[in-house]
């Protein structure tokens, strides 16, 4: 490869690197206008795995929205981050995939306007599939895994009651 080649690898892997958390934060902060722009027009998402829905990144937003209003405080971490970038014999690398695993601490409401206490806590992994477009990198697609998950006792419930 060339330095110019390598360069240009290194600022779309960054690039990358920030969408994914630009997506984190948007989640977080139940910023759905900015989420939805992570998307491309076509873009979709699946959270089936997590008890959710999978469709078209409005609709999605949309379900979040309600959804995550459980949840007053919200912290995705995603880490150990895998950049892939396609290069199929039409692609010139427009395209890549991220995979990334997660751990996303929630913390439920009461209907009090207190937090609950102890948090719900989720992990698994995130498939990421990327598009380069006029406006930079979108999101054509993310798929969430989720491996484990860890609900709250009730006050006064013992362990393995």
């Amino acid at each position: 490869m060339t330095q110019r080649v390598e360069l240009a690898t290194v600022m779309d892997r960054l690039a990358l690197d920030g969408l994914v958390t630009e997506y984190a934060v948007a989640v977080d902060d139940g910023d759905w206008e900015a989420y939805r722009g992570l998307f491309t027009a076509n873009g979709r998402a699946d959270y089936r795995s997590a008890g959710g829905i999978e469709g078209d990144a409005g609709r999605v937003a949309d379900w979040l929205d309600r959804t995550l209003r459980l949840f007053p405080m919200r912290q995705h971490l995603i880490m150990n981050r895998r950049v892939r970038f396609d290069l199929l014999a039409h692609d010139v690398g427009d395209t890549a995939r991220v995979r990334a695993d997660y751990v996303n601490p929630m913390r439920f409401e009461t209907g009090d306007g207190d937090p609950a206490e102890p948090d719900f806590v989720c992990g698994g992994r995130y498939a990421f599939a990327f598009l380069r477009t006029d406006e930079g990198w979108r999101l054509r697609e993310v798929i969430v895994e989720e491996k484990w998950r860890r609900m709250p006792r009730h006050r006064g419930q013992e362990a393995g009651t």
